[in-house]
């Protein structure tokens, strides 16, 4: 019940430009994800990889890859969509930091792991 005391705050309903400029939170979509997990399934059954975190933010999403879960990240997998127009919104980041590739198509990002672990064999 309202009264005369009563302080009433509008909740805003979505649109309008200041909700279509600024999303709330950014995370990997649902095919994105799937891409993620199947190279992060290999990964794990080969024995390389043993667990991972999420993190979704106002700037960027992240997706980390652990050898062990006490450990730093080995590597890590963000979407920036600021960036999507210049070097490409997916980059890999080592656990130094470094930046192992970025790029516009996020499958093409992680065959660097097909590279590097997975080699023929004649």
């Amino acid at each position: 019940m309202v009264d005369e005391t009563s302080t009433i705050i509008p909740f805003h309903h979505g649109g309008g430009a200041a909700a279509a400029s600024s999303p709330q939170q950014i995370f990997f979509t649902r095919e994105e994800l799937q891409y993620i997990l199947n190279i992060y399934g290999r990964m794990v059954s080969a024995g390389h990889w043993k667990d991972y975190a999420m993190q979704a933010g106002k700037e960027q999403a992240c997706f980390a890859i652990f050898q062990r879960a006490s450990e730093r990240p080995l590597y890590r997998i963000t979407k920036t969509p600021k960036l999507e127009r210049k070097q490409g919104a997916y980059a890999l980041i080592s656990a130094q930091g470094q930046i192992l590739k970025r790029g516009h198509d996020l499958r093409q990002l992680l065959k660097y792991f097909d590279r590097k672990f997975f080699k023929l064999i004649p």
